[in-house]
This record gives structure tokens, C-alpha cells and sequence, in this order.
């Protein structure tokens, strides 16, 4: 541990400012067993636990319509992008709150804000960028409700997880039990935390959308927010920020349908 970090109370460079004030405040803190296999058993389940509840659903018969496909991809995905990095720091640490910075302070919606119109400002230079070399394309999330024959309210439904709920979950994940995990790894190897954490944060966040064509676009918005967290040293402010970021693509939507 560094002097920096013993002056700060924090365990490791890029630990969230939450640790260090609880320590602090005297909060008897215990020392975190979470780590990488945690961000990988999150991203796991966020990918597994939606195919085999859809699965489990259309097998005994529910019809194969978009409300069913479109709430369940959007939704069940926060089994591992929102509960189990809880359930893990619960466990394991002293929960989101003070070992992930999954706080929010009034400053974070000035940061938020400004962060959000950053991600419209540089991911619209990447996607026109994009496009130059791969042509038109589209959000695969997006393309799918405007396309897909649903009731309005499986449309408003979608358009409040992805303003409130995806910002939530995944930002918990990536800005949160991600960039921590990453940062704690990187500096008990002697890696710069900070940087290591902020880029392999926001290139999970790119690879787990499994869009090859937005790669650079996705890339882009999580660098953003990692910044964000890197620079506050809590999630609130990405939290704000991808919300603001998904406004955009949320009133499409509805001017679409």
C-alpha cells in the first residue's frame, strides 16, 4: 500500500472515495474477498440466466411473441449486471455502497449530465466514423422494438429499463465491481490501477453488447464513464450519464412507434 493510499485510507489506487470516508467515519470495515471471478460469474449470468428463463418460458408453451423476448432480454439480464455484484460485496465485503461507490452525492448529476452529452457528442463522432467504413447500421436493442409487433405498453416498458434500469444495473457491474476488481488486481501486480481499470472496464462493457459493428461506439461511451468513475471515485455520476446517454436512442424509439 502505497503513503498516498495510507494518508487516504483507501486499500488500492482507484478504490472509491466511499471506502476511505467510512473508514473515516470509523465504520469497522472488513477486508473484501470479492475479485475477477466475481466480474466474471456477473457477465456470466447475465448472459445465461436470460436464454434459460426465455427457453424455460417458450418450452411450455407461452407464445413466441416480442413482449416476451423483448422484457426478457431487457430485464433479466440485471440477475448478474445488478444482483450479484450485491449479493457478492454483500457476502464478501461491506457491500455496494462502500467497497463499489454505488453512491450518489450532488454533485455526481453535474458530472452526470456533462458526461451524459459527452457520450452523445463523442459516440455520434464514432458512429459517423462507423459508418464510413461499415455503413448504416443501428442499435440491435432498438431495431428490435421498432420492429417488432408489441403492445405499447411492452415499448414504454423497455424505454423506462433502459433510461433507469440498464444505467442502474450495469453500471454496477462495470464502473463498479468491474473497475474496483480490475484496479485491486492491477496494483497488487505492480500495474498502474487507475488506467488499466478505466480501459478494461469500458472494454467489458463494449464486448458483453455483442455488437461487432458498434464496437468503436460502445467502446467510446464506456471510456466516458469509466472516466467518470475514475475521476469521482463513485458510480452515481456514470449512473447519470449513461441514463442521459440512452435518452437519445429512448426518443427514438418512441417517435419510431
Amino acid at each position: 500500500m502505497s503513503e498516498l493510499n495510507d494518508l487516504t485510507g483507501a486499500p488500492y489506487p482507484g478504490a472509491p472515495v466511499t471506502y476511505a470516508e467510512a473508514r473515516a467515519a470509523g465504520v469497522e470495515l472488513r477486508r473484501s474477498r470479492w475479485g475477477l471471478a466475481d466480474v466474471a460469474i456477473a457477465m456470466l449470468l447475465a448472459l445465461i440466466v436470460p436464454v434459460l428463463v426465455l427457453g424455460s418460458v417458450l418450452a411450455v408453451g407461452v407464445p413466441r411473441d416480442g413482449a416476451v423476448i423483448l422484457l426478457g432480454s431487457a430485464v433479466l439480464p440485471w440477475v448478474g449486471f445488478g444482483l450479484w455484484p450485491w449479493v457478492t460485496t454483500k457476502l464478501q465485503g461491506n457491500g455496494i455502497g462502500i467497497d463499489l461507490g454505488f453512491t450518489f452525492a450532488p454533485i455526481d448529476l453535474v458530472w452526470g449530465i456533462g458526461g451524459g452529452l459527452a457520450c452523445l457528442i463523442l459516440g455520434s463522432l464514432a458512429a459517423w466514423v462507423t459508418r464510413l467504413v461499415a455503413g448504416d447500421f443501428g442499435s440491435a436493442a432498438g431495431n428490435a422494438v421498432t420492429s417488432a409487433d408489441v403492445p405499447r405498453w411492452v415499448v414504454y416498458a423497455f424505454c423506462l429499463a433502459a433510461l433507469v434500469g440498464a444505467p442502474l444495473a450495469e453500471e454496477l457491474t462495470f464502473r463498479g465491481l468491474a473497475f474496483a476488481a480490475v484496479a485491486r488486481a492491477s496494483d497488487s501486480r505492480g500495474l498502474p490501477a487507475v488506467p488499466v481499470a478505466t480501459v478494461v472496464s469500458a472494454l467489458l462493457f463494449a464486448l458483453i453488447h455483442f455488437e461487432v459493428v458498434r464496437i468503436g461506439v460502445l467502446l467510446t461511451i464506456g471510456l466516458v464513464l469509466s472516466l467518470l468513475r475514475a475521476r469521482t471515485g463513485r458510480v452515481g455520476a456514470s449512473v447519470i450519464a449513461h441514463g442521459v446517454n440512452n435518452l437519445w436512442g429512448v426518443i427514438g424509439i418512441l417517435l419510431a412507434t
